[in-house]
């Protein structure tokens, strides 16, 4: 088991994730330059959030050009695992790896704050462990994290239990109150079909250290950590 982070020139967040990765979870981690094309030998693959060359002209839009994605899509069509946060979610949608768009926030603002999460399908391999609460506390930080597809697609993926993530209150209600930035249905994160490609807006790699005085995200890496194992 090795971990791919994609590193493109921008991101903000990809030695968040290799932080995690390695010094809290204690996996080897490898830096994909996103020019590069060799994945290196690497199991599980990450496109991290923050920001990406070309997001002026929408979040994702040249990013998914860049040679690395012409191997992470093939990965992914494999049956490899890939995980897209914030950005990096903007970025399989527009790649065509999840479907569905990530729009502009509805008040029209950069919102960075913590949010809740209630998982709507722990039989995931990056929810298995989300159990023991009724929503975990993960922040936010995005323009453009709005999530929107047509009424044909969100029937679907509620049909095939792809919804593995809707924005909530700390006891796991659901409601447009809560709603951060106008996502359908207070959708915060998904997965394809095969259930090995994953993309979510919250950052759960900004709340799995004590220092940052929240470790609710934690479960999230080792849940990858130990489904990874069994399989």
């Amino acid at each position: 088991m090795k971990f791919g982070v994609i590193i493109f020139p921008g991101s903000n967040c990809d030695q968040d994730l290799i932080h995690v990765l390695n010094k809290v979870s204690g996996q080897e981690v490898i830096k994909l330059w996103h020019k590069d094309t060799d994945l290196h030998g690497c199991s599980h693959i990450f496109v991290p959030g923050g920001f990406s060359y070309g997001d002026y002209l929408r979040s994702g839009a040249i990013a998914k050009l860049s040679p690395v994605m012409e191997s992470v899509i093939a990965h992914a069509n494999a049956g490899g695992f890939v995980m897209g946060i914030c950005n990096g979610f903007q970025i399989l949608c527009e790649s065509g790896l999840l479907p569905g768009a990530l729009l502009r926030n509805e008040n029209q603002t950069f919102i960075c704050k913590n949010v809740f999460l209630k998982c709507e399908n722990t039989n995931t391999i990056i929810t298995h462990e989300l159990t023991d609460k009724p929503a975990y506390k993960i922040p936010i930080a995005h323009a453009e994290g709005r999530y929107y597809a047509d009424e044909k697609t969100i029937s679907k993926l509620q049909q095939n239990n792809q919804i593995i993530f809707r924005y909530a209150d700390e006891e796991g209600h659901i409601s447009s109150e809560v709603n951060p930035n106008g996502s359908v249905q207070n959708i915060a994160g998904i997965s394809n079909e095969g259930f090995n490609v994953f993309g979510m807006m919250p950052h759960p790699e900004r709340a799995a250290s004590e220092v940052l005085r929240n470790t609710d995200g934690r479960s999230f890496f080792t849940s990858i950590i130990k489904n990874s194992l069994v399989t």
